[in-house]
Parts: structure tokens; sequence; C-alpha cells
């Protein structure tokens, strides 16, 4: 008996299809067991396919699903109709005002984040890690959407499962990063082992969109560090010395 597509969900995105998925579902084997839809991992083509294609369907049947090339970047791309997997632009974050369309982000630790605005009929999906976040792709994400005709004051956002404070351990020189940018952000760490810092990404993501003037923002609060069963982890896999890694896809899109 096959597993369903495990499809989580943001009450703020309520009316917009969307998901959060995770590796429930998918029919990759060993350490890519599950929903692995990473078009870069070690896992068989065939599987990854299969797996995108269950994803898609999971979300927004009968859409085409288009993810990206990311790169940890601050850089969102537009997007007006489907392209080639081969051809996916090197962003972090994609915005489109077009029906039929699924906007996919991957994740294996870092922050997926879906965003609409449903009066203007204008969704986006931004792949923040601590670097693409500390370097706005957030802000890009939203200015991409008001171009479309969003306006910041009617968007919602949902911050997905990534890597919880409490799995996060980061060493001085990377906190000095983000209390260069503002000593505010003194607030998204916490003190660990010696010389070593416990950092919110959740938490600093979600910030992020607030400043921006987004006036809702959900975050799930689900940890990819430390539920092995429902996600992939790149931390998780690198500390255990693993070959490889499978990366989960948040999406989003319009009927």
């Amino acid at each position: 008996m096959s597993v369903p597509v495990e499809v989580n969900r943001a009450k703020a995105l309520e009316g917009v299809a969307h998901g959060f998925l995770g590796r429930g579902g998918g029919v990759s084997q060993g350490i890519h067991a599950g929903l692995n839809v990473g078009l870069g991992s070690e896992d068989e083509p065939d599987a990854i396919m299969e797996n995108r294609r269950r994803a898609g369907e999971a979300v927004l049947s009968g859409a085409t699903l288009v993810t990206l090339y990311q790169v940890h970047s601050a850089d969102a791309v537009t997007v007006l109709s489907g392209f080639e997997e081969r051809l996916r632009p090197r962003a972090d974050a994609l915005v489109t005002d077009r029906p039929g369309i699924a906007l996919g982000i991957l994740t294996a630790d870092c922050a997926p984040v879906l965003l609409a605005d449903a009066q203007a009929g204008v969704v986006g999906a931004a792949h923040a890690g601590w670097k693409g976040a500390l370097g706005g792709v957030t802000t890009s994400t939203i200015l991409a959407m008001e171009t479309l005709g969003a306006r910041r004051e009617r968007i919602v956002a949902a911050v997905g499962p990534c890597i919880a404070r409490a799995s996060y351990e980061v060493d001085a020189a990377f906190a000095s990063r983000f209390d260069e940018a503002d000593p505010a952000n003194a607030r998204f760490f916490s003190d660990g082992r010696a010389g070593h810092h416990q950092f919110d990404l959740e938490a600093y993501v979600a910030h992020r969109l607030a400043s921006e003037g987004i006036g809702h923002v959900e975050t799930l609060g689900l940890d990819t560090y430390g539920d092995e069963a429902r996600f992939f982890s790149f931390r998780r896999a690198t500390h255990r010395g693993e070959p490889g890694y499978g990366r989960q896809v948040s999406i989003i899109g319009l009927t």
C-alpha cells in the first residue's frame, strides 16, 4: 500500500493552492527514501521525476511545476510560462500571476517561504537559507510581486519546515555577520557551547518579512533536522557522514 504525499498547509494561505511537502509519499530508496525531488542529488533520475510529478499533483493538479537552480542568492525571477528543467534560472525566488504554474522551492534545512496576494492574483516562493535571508531574498520576492500588481499590505506569507534553533549550532564568526548588519539581530541567537550559538533561522526570516510590511506572517515550527521521519536535512546527513541527502519541495500556484 503506497504512502500518501504529506502536504503541510498554512492557515495564512487558506484559499490559495499551496503545500510544504516532506519526504512522505515518494518512491526513492536508501538515504533518499521518500519524496526526494532534488535534481542535483545522487538519487535515481526516474525516481526523482516521479516524486516531482507526485508533489505537483498533490498541490495543484495539472499545473506545470517550475523550480530553480538555487544558489543562495537574493535574486527573484518572474515566471510567465513554464520552462525546461535544464533551463532553470540561477536564482532563489520565483513569482507569477499566471494560473496553472506551480512555483517550487527545494530545501533541506533552509527556510521555504510561500507568499500570496490573493486579491491581485499574485504568488511567490523563496528559498531563504541564512545567506539569502541576510542578503534580502524576501525583499526581492516582495518587490517582484509588486511589479505584477501585488501590494505588500495585502501579501500574506508562511515560513515552512526548516532547521530549528535547537538544531542549528553556529560559530561566533557566523553570528558576527548578523550583528554587523543590525545589532538587534542578537535576539535570534542564544548561547551554546563555548564559542558557539544557536541560531533561529525561522524567526529571523519571519522578522525580515514583517519588517518589509507583510502584516500576516505564519511560521509552521517544523524542524527538518530533528524530524527525520518527515524531512530531509543537509546538516543531519553531514553530521552522520552520509554520501548524499534528499530535498523536499514547497509549492504555491494559482488555479
